[in-house]
């Protein structure tokens, strides 16, 4: 591969463009800011073929809907580490999910590596070499890039075809490739980047221990938050911190001079949207109990279901040790507690999980 090439140009982006319409396999990776945002900012698109590597600069103006459109076709597989992240922002930016997909992550821990492997450790690990990781922390929207900052986004994507080569193989022989296309296939579907004030609740931390009515005044001020969020581009937390929204919840603060005693709650706060979160908090009040038992997490499991648990979670530790295999790559707890309760719609009884694990968990359900 031939060094980095920095593309901040549209002629210098146009021409490679067409220089990848050539490639198979298009290694892949971006560097994002979301520290003062609510949606990611794309700084910085490294992609990578076997003879070129290209650093792409949005943040210099460029066009880059024929970039895009390279990245959907299908007939060109796209190789990212880790990549969720990666394709949220690029759904942002593009409108579409970059599909086909190998991700080195997922391909890894299907082999035995630990399921959130990063990615200097697995071409440590896979391929001997060693990658200077001191620009993690660095700020990617100031321009100019330093030699430094380019040069470790450039080995982001420099052993990616490589390690695309080594793991894929291994999956194979293994019998275990359809496994890797059916866990990338599901990256494909936007909905899963996008996020439902109305669901926002469900990443609260906590809630399953708060009784009804502290719930309900929890995620309608949860759901207030996001909806603030979205429209200023702004950090959740900088709306309000999980801390002071989870303090408002149970402490049920009805005068301005109350929910001013809050300690976790900014005085600005209070006085720029005091009276509205006030309000918030009786309509949560004064409404029915929310319903939740759609949500198996917040649900109390009987002692039956949690022994009934327990040996699920025994057979998926004995499979995936047979299987060389972390026991999350098989099934996430919050699963094996669902089907310990008789919800059989999960991870566990679809796809390839149910013919490594599924099937005879659901026969000890009967």
């Amino acid at each position: 591969m031939r060094d980095a090439t920095l593309i901040t140009t549209q002629a210098a982006l146009d021409a490679a463009v067409f220089r990848m319409q050539a490639a198979e396999r298009l290694a892949l990776d971006t560097e994002f800011m979301r520290e003062r945002t609510y949606f990611p900012l794309l700084c910085l698109l490294q992609i990578a073929t076997e003879s070129d590597c290209f650093l792409v600069d949005p943040l210099a103006g460029l066009d880059l809907r024929a970039l895009h459109a390279l990245l959907a076709e299908p007939a060109r597989l796209k190789i990212l580490h880790a990549a969720r992240q990666d394709l949220e922002v690029l759904l942002l930016t593009g409108g579409t999910v970059p599909a086909p997909l190998f991700d080195t992550q997922v391909a890894a821990a299907l082999l035995g590596f630990a399921p959130q492997i990063g990615y200097a450790e697995l071409v440590a690990r896979q391929l001997g070499h060693s990658i200077d990781k001191g620009q993690t922390r660095t700020d990617w929207s100031r321009r100019p890039l330093s030699p430094e900052q380019l040069a470790y986004a450039a080995d982001d994507v420099h052993h990616l075809l490589t390690l695309h080569a080594d793991l894929a193989a291994a999956l194979k022989a293994k019998g275990r490739s359809a496994w890797a296309d059916e866990e990338t296939a599901a990256y494909g579907n936007p909905a899963l980047y996008r996020t439902d004030s109305a669901d926002a609740w469900r990443r609260l931390k906590g809630l399953g221990r708060m009784k009804p009515q502290e719930q309900a005044a929890a995620r309608a001020l949860t759901e207030w938050r996001e909806g603030r969020a979205i429209e200023s581009d702004k950090p959740r937390g900088w709306i309000l911190t999980d801390d002071a929204l989870l303090a408002m919840a149970t402490l049920a603060p009805d005068t301005l001079e109350a929910l001013a005693g809050i300690r976790a709650l900014p005085a600005a706060v209070v006085r720029n949207r005091g009276a509205e979160l006030l309000e918030l908090l009786a309509a949560a009040r004064s409404a029915p109990p929310v319903d939740s038992s759609d949500d198996v997490s917040s649900l109390r499991p009987t002692p039956e279901e949690t022994a009934r648990a327990a040996k699920f979670m025994q057979v998926v530790r004995d499979e995936a040790a047979a299987l060389g295999v972390g026991p999350e790559i098989l099934a996430t707890r919050r699963d094996i507690e669902a089907l310990a309760r008789g919800v059989r719609d999960n991870a566990l009884t679809r796809g390839w999980r149910r013919l490594v694990i599924g099937e005879k968990l659901l026969a000890m359900l009967g």
